[in-house]
């Protein structure tokens, strides 16, 4: 379900954040399906309980899965549409360093928004 690059400069944490929200937007969880339990998870990723475990409290921070004690590791049933400021003003904060980083690679306005578009397409394709 999950795979890790440990190769990449993204801490574990966030890929299974990543990933999971993912999965989600692709359909293959839905509110009310059950994740591995923190210590299956680390397990089979080969990886500390602790980093599964900061990947599940910031998705539960979020409002993506809940803990149901004695029961396991949900996807939340009521997903909130609320905006955190926080967050998105640090991924604009991001996106403007991508689109920095593509405008000196050479990149136009229009193959930017190409880009953006085809990558939106490929994530909510189900």
């Amino acid at each position: 379900m999950i795979s890790i690059d440990l190769k990449s400069n993204k801490p574990i944490y966030e890929q299974i954040i990543e990933q999971i929200k993912l999965h989600i937007l692709k359909g293959h969880l839905n509110p009310g399906d059950s994740i591995p339990s923190v210590r299956k998870l680390a397990l089979d990723m080969s990886i500390t309980p602790g980093t599964v475990a900061r990947a599940y409290q910031e998705l539960e921070r979020q409002g993506i899965i809940e803990t149901i004690r004695g029961k396991g590791t949900f996807i939340a049933s009521t997903q909130e549409s609320k905006t955190d400021e926080g967050r998105l003003a640090e991924n604009i904060k991001l996106l403007r360093s991508v689109v920095l980083d593509l405008t000196v690679m050479g990149q136009s306005e229009e193959e930017i928004l190409s880009l953006v578009k085809k990558i939106y397409k490929e994530m909510s394709v189900c």
